[in-house]
């Protein structure tokens, strides 16, 4: 073998396995997929909003008893709902905003997120455990309420409610006639109970024995969700519904927030001078 062949080093051969190359194509994949996400998100953010609005003005309607499941279709919520007229509830100081309140305190009406609010101090109260009836840990300060006026009067109130169950916190409305105690209907759109049991706060047929129902008497909050059937013989069946068969805590859930949302640390005040 010549000195020059013997000097000559072996050519390195290309590892497509290597550790450096795995990483570098993990990271290039990585980079890909979140420019493709992140492209996707902002264009389709105004398309999640609006479906957001959707379906909170239709279980605003389904509480309100105004949407017929399989009558009324998603073209017609929005003008349903164009019959409400959207009011800012000031929880601290017991009062419905004016529009120039609402403008001084930089609200957007039609934006407002009181889930988002609650969980800034600068919006919101951290509730005393005494208090904390709802076990919802803090309380914002402004809420909203949708009234549905008739001839000059109020006809319907719609109000959001939320709550602690057994595994979850529940969402829903809860409408009220123009007499701001009996109800109209009520309407969970967001809760994680168990399938069967708990997760029937949702179900038509439970949900159509609250109408007619009264919340109020003698200025305080006795309705009642009770273990078992309501006697309708009993003096107290008008403020009583039937408790969930086997969810007995989801159904102490459903009345504790309830009590806490239409009483003196919810909307209890505004309703009374709705009364008024």
């Amino acid at each position: 073998m010549s000195e020059a062949n013997s000097d000559k080093k072996p050519e390195k051969k290309y590892d497509k396995d290597s550790i450096k190359n795995v990483v570098v194509v993990a990271m290039s994949l990585c980079f890909v997929c979140a420019i493709i996400v992140s492209t996707a998100a902002v264009q389709l953010k105004p398309q999640r909003i609006a479906n957001k609005e959707l379906d909170r003005n239709k279980n605003i309607l389904i509480a309100a008893g105004l949407y017929a499941k399989g009558v009324t279709s998603d073209s017609q919520i929005d003008k349903l709902f164009e019959q409400f007229t959207i009011k800012v509830v000031d929880l601290q100081e017991k009062k419905l905003l004016s529009d120039a309140e609402v403008a001084a305190a930089g609200i957007d009406i039609k934006r407002y997120d009181q889930r988002k609010a609650a969980k800034d101090p600068s919006l919101s109260i951290d509730l005393e455990k005494s208090r904390d009836i709802a076990s919802i840990s803090r309380r914002a300060r402004y809420s909203v309420a949708y009234l549905l006026e008739q001839n000059g009067t109020v006809d319907r109130i719609v109000l959001p409610v939320h709550g602690y169950g057994l595994w979850s916190t529940l969402y829903g409305f809860i409408a009220l006639e123009g007499d701001a105690n009996t109800v109209a209907g009520i309407t969970f759109y967001e809760q994680q109970e168990t399938a069967g049991l708990g997760g029937e706060v949702d179900n038509p047929k439970w949900k159509g024995l609250w109408a007619g129902k009264e919340i109020y008497a003698d200025g305080k909050v006795v309705f009642e969700v009770i273990k078992g059937s309501v006697d309708p013989a009993s003096a107290k069946a008008i403020h009583q519904v039937d408790g969930l068969s086997g969810a007995s805590i989801t159904s102490r859930g459903v009345q504790n927030l309830i009590t806490f949302w239409l009483g003196d640390d919810g909307f209890g005040p505004v309703l009374k001078q709705l009364q008024g």
